[in-house]
């Protein structure tokens, strides 16, 4: 499972998270395209607004393999504004997304306003680099 280093892990301040820490060992969590009504919390809408905020700044445009990307976030924008490239496989680490730009800003207008929200994303606690440094038994990457 790819890991991606420099994406926030959550969403500051908050338990929303991001990414997770180690693949499954049962295999990955399904990507099942999740109804976002209009009765969610306000909460859960910032939560995934920060999250494609963070693809959008992270990846852009360009495909991007699902890795560490934790499936319920992804499962709120997949087959909208996060799109499969080729046919998608749900529980696949490796299966390539990309953002779909038209979408997201027709979705989430205020993430490209001229006075689009702000992420404090070096307030995340560098969770990833610390759980690295006491080393992850279960990452390859730590073997060798």
């Amino acid at each position: 499972m790819l890991k991606h280093r420099g994406f926030p892990g959550r969403l500051p301040g908050s338990d929303f998270q991001f990414t997770i820490r180690r693949a499954n060992k049962k295999g990955a969590t399904p990507l099942v395209r999740r109804e976002r009504y209009r009765d969610r919390k306000p909460a859960d809408r910032r939560a995934d607004t920060a999250f494609l905020a963070a693809l959008i700044e992270h990846f852009g445009e360009e495909p991007f393999e699902r890795g560490n990307l934790d499936a319920g976030r992804l499962s709120w924008l997949i087959g909208r504004e996060v799109v499969a490239v080729g046919k998608l496989d749900p529980t696949d680490y490796g299966q390539l997304l990309r953002v779909d730009l038209k979408r997201a800003e027709a979705a989430f207008p205020e993430l490209f306003a001229k006075d689009a929200p702000g992420f404090d994303w070096e307030d995340d606690g560098d969770w990833d680099e610390d759980w690295e440094e006491e080393g992850d038994p279960d990452d390859e990457d730590d073997r060798r």
